[in-house]
């Protein structure tokens, strides 16, 4: 029986960290939004725009990401991997980890103003907020490795993100 409680409390854990940090709302960016992001080691990258504002009383995060439109196979698929691993900050504050809820775009110049999908975090607005700019991290890592795992001489693919800016382009 000491199983059961055991997997039930496990799987109440782990459904729980699937759930969203607080209500989605939707919202356009401001003006000029946040903007991260980087490029792959195989070519191509992805932005990531974001802002920031009250919500009852609680901060807001907003987002859109984009990716490059021409860019290696072997990243297809890897932005939900990649947002998981993002996070937006406030000076030393981090606000928010996680950011694979922000909605895809069309890579563009400007990301102000467009539709965004939000997130309501757990963190009070403070005062000055409104005149602090986030910033948006993703941080480097190893995205796919299909190299020989028995170190032999075959090789293999190693696609690695470096988090050098916003990197999706315009075209």
């Amino acid at each position: 029986m000491r199983f059961v409680k055991v997997i039930s409390v496990v799987s109440l854990g782990v459904m729980a960290g699937c759930v969203s940090p607080g209500p989605e709302v939707v919202a356009r960016l401001g003006e000029a939004p946040a903007l991260g992001g980087g490029s792959y080691s195989t070519g191509g990258g992805i932005t990531v725009a974001a802002d920031m504002r009250e919500y009852q009383g609680r901060t807001m995060v907003c987002g859109v990401w984009a990716k490059s439109r021409q860019q290696s196979i072997l990243t297809k698929m890897v932005e939900p991997q990649l947002l998981g691993t993002g996070s937006v900050s406030v000076g030393d504050d981090t606000v928010l980890r996680g950011l694979g809820f922000m909605r895809e775009v069309a890579p563009a110049a400007d990301y102000g103003g467009l539709e965004a999908d939000c997130v309501v975090t757990g963190r009070a607005w403070r005062a000055g907020d409104a005149q602090r700019a986030p910033v948006v991290r993703l941080p480097r890592q190893e995205l796919v490795n299909e190299a020989d795992a028995d170190g032999g001489d075959a090789g293999g693919v190693i696609v690695k993100f470096r988090p050098d800016g916003p990197g999706a382009g315009t075209r």
